[in-house]
C-alpha cells in the first residue's frame, strides 16, 4: 500500500482521509509538506524551537480543518496561508511580549496613502544581510507579503487567495510594503536606493 500511496495526488489523499479517517493518508501529506512548512517557519520566526512548535501547531490545524479545504485551490497555497497566518500571529505575540517587558521597539513610521513606487530591482539587488535587517525592521504583515512575492515567487492571484484579499488589495499592500522597506533601508543604512 505504501508505494501506491505515494502516487496519489494531494486532493486524492484528502478525499481518502476524509472517507476513511485512516491517518496514513494524512501522514503522507505531512511528509510531503513538513520540510517546506518548517523552512518557512524558521525563516519567519528565526528560532528552531519556535519553528518546530509552529510546524506541529500548523499540521494540527490542517488535520482538524481538512474538511474545509476548497478543492479548487492548490493544497500548497492553503498550507502556505495557514503557515503564514500562524507565524504572523506568533511574531505579533512575541512583539507584544517584548513591548510589555519594557524593551523599546519602534515600528517604522507609517506610510502615507501617496506611496512612491519602489522598483522590484531595489529589493532583489539588496545585499542579503541588509535585506534581512530591513525585513526585520518593517511590520510582520509587510514582511510576509514581500516574502511571499519575492522569496516564494507567488503570483498576485496566489497571494490574494492565501490572504483572502482581492488582487488589487494585494498589489497595494505590496506597494506599501516595498515603500516601508525602502524607508527602513534609508533609516538603517543611510544610503538611498534607486
Amino acid at each position: 500500500m505504501g508505494g501506491s500511496l505515494d502516487k496519489l495526488k494531494d486532493h486524492e489523499l484528502i478525499e481518502k482521509f476524509l472517507q476513511t479517517q485512516d491517518t496514513s493518508y494524512f501522514n503522507l501529506l505531512y511528509r510531503r509538506y513538513a520540510a517546506k512548512v518548517y523552512s518557512k517557519c524558521i525563516s519567519m520566526l528565526k528560532d528552531e524551537a519556535r519553528a518546530q512548535d509552529a510546524v506541529q501547531d500548523i499540521f494540527a490545524k490542517l488535520f482538524l480543518n481538512l474538511h474545509k479545504f476548497n478543492k479548487k485551490a492548490r493544497l500548497s497555497t492553503w498550507i502556505y496561508a495557514i503557515t503564514y497566518n500562524h507565524c504572523i500571529d506568533q511574531i505579533r505575540r512575541h512583539h507584544k511580549d517584548i513591548i510589555q517587558f519594557g524593551d523599546n521597539v519602534e515600528d517604522p513610521d507609517p506610510i502615507a496613502e501617496d506611496v512612491q513606487e519602489v522598483h522590484d530591482k531595489v529589493l532583489l539587488e539588496m545585499e542579503l544581510d541588509r535585506l534581512e535587517a530591513v525585513l526585520d525592521a518593517i511590520p510582520p504583515d509587510d514582511k510576509v507579503i514581500l516574502l511571499m512575492k519575492y522569496q516564494d515567487g507567488m503570483q498576485i492571484k496566489e497571494i490574494a487567495e492565501a490572504l483572502d484579499k482581492t488582487e488589487s488589495a494585494v498589489k497595494m499592500k505590496i506597494k506599501r510594503a516595498k515603500a516601508k522597506a525602502h524607508k527602513a533601508y534609508v533609516k538603517l543604512f543611510g544610503d538611498f536606493l534607486r
